[in-house]
């Protein structure tokens, strides 16, 4: 396989093995694996692996994010677990734990095997509408308009028939089965509009709207099924329901054909009669809640959504919103939901360029000039997961920036008419395909300004790289050179790290008998837990009695002293517990204090 055959090997044997994987699909970033044991699998290895950016638990997920390379790791994933044709046998998989959790669980499911081909189709007819606006109207009547359009609109025209499909994956459904069901809800009879244009109702249920025939004298209400989302995904799930019982029932001989036929025999009569027009309503309802919220302040929408928009990223929680989106866009012919979120990815982008002018390693720069790019194509989250989070505050200022971005966009009444491109690429999808109206995307250029300025100034003005000049010790025994010592003295004694954390310079503890150098050369680490091991191997001279502090004499003959905290002293011991052991010479560590993270002042 390709260069990532290496990477995917150490990743399956990460996550508990082969044995230990359910399913594993993608998205833009992430490896997503369903495990068997979750326990299994090794979080801080996973982390400090070269080619990985972080390991995240989210709607009973295993996610393993990667960047944008994900596809080919991907790959060599099902290649190592022995999945190139297909997916793995059907097994049993422990379903996550809560609604909220499942329903994630489902919808990520269903929209992330789709997720390429949706943007691409996006871009596609976002290149229609800007051509629309460029040449005019008359435009749309020109056959390049036309195959164009078709191209761009197909997958959303025909979206129950691939979702019918991936859902019928995700709910272990015969594939095809799910496909009939996606493409009799896109049958032109069953439509709303079709059967409106031919006719007047019989009826009308109240709330539910008019009815124009029945089925077994029970009403039959149509909707317009074409490019909803919804109802094809719980038809599906009751047809895995009804799959199950009939596969219990049938005998083997004649399930191959038996249980596609009462599978399609009940579901989609429920799915037509009661499922459909009850989805289309709730919907229907919800997005009406939504529109409530924009018309009492489009500018408290758009804060909130842009606010909250990379936070619900880093949990895979955005799913929840962006099928709403679709049906407003369905409904409406544009959306106003996630026109809130649109400069989220430049204002990530805008904090990284901050960051990486604020940096002084040549190293972290260089990482960070490619998640720069990517933030621009609107992937932000190697650069979430690689520098903004783990420094927190400029995490909080892209969130901010994006908030008032997206709050200024609203407020000037920014529409989106197409779920398309993700950023610069975005920009399209504020046009008017239909009159070429581009007013929304010029909103949209103020919104990306508005986000970086924000961003760039908050990140350059209030943060400082403290790692400047810092080593990080991730592994604790690491050796790490003392401050002010030469090569020669390095090699008569090697020191390991006595716990994890950031080496600094010993001139910058704000303690000035340590800084000064009058206790001796040495370094200070800023530590991420709360043991403390002992550097070399050695004896154990002197254990203060508050146990702040330790005097150690290794077998070469150097005396050592590690000082836990400034200080600490005026503790008296409350907070510290040593445990003094007797270990086999062969051992290179000896624990010599524990301080518990919850202890620590």
């Amino acid at each position: 396989m390709g260069k990532y055959r290496k990477l995917a090997e150490d990743i399956v044997k990460n996550v508990g093995g082969n044995e230990n994987i359910n399913s594993v699909t993608h998205c833009i970033t992430r490896l997503r694996f369903r495990l068997k044991d979750e326990s299994k699998a090794h979080d801080d290895v996973l982390k400090n692996m070269d080619g990985v950016v972080t390991v995240m638990h989210s709607a009973g997920q295993y996610q393993v994010v990667i960047g944008n390379h994900v596809p080919f790791v991907y790959e060599n994933v099902c290649a190592v677990c022995g999945i190139e044709n297909g997916p793995k046998e059907e097994v049993k998989e422990e379903a996550p734990k809560g609604v909220f959790n499942k329903l994630i669980d489902i919808v990520s499911g269903c929209f992330q095997p789709i997720l390429g081909p949706l943007c691409a189709s996006g871009i596609i007819r976002g290149l229609n509408a800007l051509l629309v606006f460029i040449l005019g109207t008359s435009y749309n009547a020109s056959g390049t308009y036309a195959i164009l359009n078709a191209i761009g609109n197909a997958i959303f025209y025909f979206l129950p028939i691939i979702l019918g499909y991936t859902a019928a994956k995700k709910f272990n459904v015969n594939v095809i089965v799910g496909m009939i069901i996606g493409g009799a809800l896109c049958y032109p009879a069953i439509q709303a509009d079709a059967l409106a244009a031919a006719g007047d109702a019989i009826g009308s249920i109240p709330l539910i709207g008019d009815f124009y025939s029945t089925f077994l004298g029970i009403p039959f209400v149509p909707a317009n099924y074409t490019s909803s989302v919804v109802p094809v995904v719980i038809i599906v799930a009751l047809a895995a329901l009804i799959q199950k019982y009939a596969k219990k029932i049938i005998p083997e001989a004649f399930q191959n054909f038996f249980v596609p036929f009462f599978v399609l025999l009940i579901s989609l009569p429920i799915g037509l009669l009661i499922i459909g027009p009850v989805i289309s309503l709730l919907t229907e309802l919800l997005s009406q809640g939504f529109a409530a919220v924009y018309t009492f302040s489009p500018i408290i929408s758009g804060l909130l959504v842009g606010f909250a928009w990379q936070i619900l990223v880093i949990f895979g929680l955005h799913w929840a919103i962006v099928p709403l989106a679709m049906v407003n866009i369905e409904n409406l012919g544009y959306d106003t939901i996630l026109v809130g979120q649109f400069g989220t990815t430049f204002a990530m982008t805008a904090v990284l360029i901050a960051m990486c002018l604020r940096m002084k390693d040549k190293k972290r720069k260089s990482l960070a000039v490619p998640m720069i790019i990517s933030g621009f194509c609107g992937v932000t989250e190697p650069g979430i997961y690689g520098y903004a989070l783990p420094e927190k505050k400029p995490f909080i200022f892209a969130c901010i920036a994006a908030a008032i971005g997206g709050g200024v966009f609203t407020m000037m009444g920014g529409h989106q008419y197409i779920v398309g491109g993700l950023g610069i690429f975005g920009t399209v999808s504020f046009i008017d395909q239909q009159t070429g109206d581009a007013t929304s995307m010029c909103y949209s250029f103020v919104c990306i300004v508005v986000s970086m300025v924000i961003g760039f100034l908050l990140t350059y003005i209030f943060w400082r790289d403290h790692l400047a000049g810092a080593t990080a010790v991730e592994t604790v025994g690491t050796s790490v050179p003392a401050a002010g010592t030469s090569g020669e003295d390095q090699k008569s004694e090697v020191l390991g790290a006595p716990m994890k954390g950031i080496v600094i310079p010993l001139s910058e503890l704000k303690d000035e008998a340590f800084s000064s150098g009058l206790m001796g050369e040495g370094v200070g680490i800023e530590p991420k837990e709360g043991k403390v091991v002992s550097p070399v191997n050695g004896t154990v001279s002197t254990l203060f009695p508050t146990l702040h502090a330790i005097g150690i004499t290794s077998d070469s003959g150097a005396e050592l002293l590690i000082h836990v905290g400034m200080d600490t002293v005026q503790l008296d011991g409350e907070g510290f517990k040593a445990y003094m052991l007797t270990l086999q010479k062969s051992y290179t560590k000896s624990i010599l204090t524990l301080l518990t993270p919850q202890e620590t002042s």
